[in-house]
């Protein structure tokens, strides 16, 4: 921005609140002027948000944007919430070692119907700008896709990690993988966005549309990232197709088992990132853990928020009466002894190299009695696999384990 213009109090304080959490503002002190000039003018920014809709049901990890973005909504400012159906035919490439398959038409229908239903738990939905990035994307055509492209360099390109590692070890990147974020990029023109969010492994897409606007003659979009929410596994990204997620449609029974399956370091990260207390509360609640407040009390606390967020406070009572309950007769302990195996594992290997049982015919014999649990569920199938997550498994009345299955 050319013309400087002196920061008040009152963006200054609203700087504090749009950083908290914040792994990267790109630039702050254009962020700062644009942040001063719509106080000054009464003209919000607009405020972009773009998620593919890949899978039907949003979950925790998403809502760490999407909470930011409804920070920046509170402040008066118009957001805009971009649902890429266009885009999702192709497939971010962003964070991936192969090419993403293509998802079909009707897939992304069925799934885009239920994005915005799902986000408007988090946003205003009365004062939210909903759009579908096809509206300008099926219009480019041939001749636009092409001329959308000469604005942007193949050097430029492949100096984006994912493509650069996968390149050097030989592994095969489509031509249609490098049109995904020009793709990204020109949904911040067609929108004429002054700020961007999205995840760290957003970035490079990101910065891209600040540069094609550039391109295009308009003023340069201020990029926000927020850092990506460790799913239950406390080693990958929460991810469904992980299995390590919690949906924000779950029932609140789950939820509330999910949340306490997480790790007690785990639990501060998901209390900045989700939690809406403020920073000052939450090092109250950490100081209160290292002078001898049981975690899982804390924890107890986040799970009853999330869950009164996205269900109601009776919900949220409900659930942890019902988790209680379900734990009663074993009395699960705080601590147990924690295994993390690097692949799915049927249940009775699982107890038997936790040990758990001794063997696997002692594992499958408490299975056939009905004494093994997982998160409080009684386990009557030897068959079953347990896939990426983290779960507390328990034996009779006295064993434990808490087990992390990572991939």
């Amino acid at each position: 921005m050319s013309e400087e213009i002196k920061i008040s109090a009152e963006v200054e304080r609203d700087m504090r609140t749009v950083l908290r959490g914040v792994d990267e503002l790109l630039v702050e002190s254009e962020f700062a002027q644009k942040l001063q000039k719509s106080r000054d003018t009464g003209v919000p920014l607009r405020i972009k948000l773009g998620m593919d809709p890949t899978a039907p049901d949003i979950h925790l990890g998403h809502t760490v944007v999407l909470t930011k973005m409804r920070q920046l909504q509170d402040m008066g400012h118009q957001v805009i919430f971009l649902i890429g159906d266009f885009t999702a035919a192709i497939g971010d490439p962003s964070g991936r070692n192969a090419t993403r398959p293509p998802l079909s038409r009707e897939q992304i229908e069925v799934n885009a119907q239920t994005y915005y239903e799902q986000a408007a738990k988090i946003l205003d939905s009365e004062r939210t700008e909903i759009r579908y990035n096809s509206a300008w994307c099926d219009e480019l055509g041939s001749r636009g896709l092409i001329q959308l492209a000469s604005r942007y360099t193949v050097a430029r390109i492949i100096e984006r990690d994912d493509f650069t590692k996968r390149f050097k070890g030989g592994i095969p990147i489509s031509i249609h993988e490098f049109l995904y974020p020009l793709l990204q990029g020109y949904d911040s023109v067609a929108l004429k966005s002054d700020v961007e969010l999205g995840g760290t492994d957003q970035k490079f897409n990101l910065l891209v549309g600040r540069e094609l606007q550039k391109e295009y003659g308009q003023a340069q979009q201020s990029v926000l990232t927020m850092p990506l929410l460790v799913g239950l596994d406390g080693v990958e990204k929460m991810s469904k197709s992980k299995n390590n997620y919690i949906g924000i449609t779950e029932t609140p029974e789950s939820m509330f088992g999910k949340i306490m399956s997480i790790s007690d370091s785990l639990m501060w990260n998901y209390y900045e990132l989700l939690s809406a207390k403020t920073l000052d509360e939450i090092d109250a609640l950490k100081k209160a853990a290292e002078a001898g407040e049981n975690p899982r009390n804390i924890k107890v606390a986040l799970a009853q928020e999330i869950i009164t967020r996205f269900h109601n406070a009776q919900a949220a009572e409900k659930a942890l009466a019902d988790f209680e309950a379900r734990f009663r007769d074993g009395q699960i302990p705080d601590e147990m002894p924690e295994f993390t195996f690097a692949e799915p594992m049927g249940i009775v290997a699982l107890l038997r190299e936790s040990g758990l049982a001794s063997s696997g015919s002692e594992a499958s014999r408490h299975i056939q009695q009905g004494g093994v649990k997982v998160d409080g569920q009684r386990i009557e199938d030897k068959s079953l696999q347990l896939s990426a997550g983290t779960y507390v498994v328990q034996v009779g009345k006295r064993k434990f384990a808490r087990i992390t299955i990572s991939s």
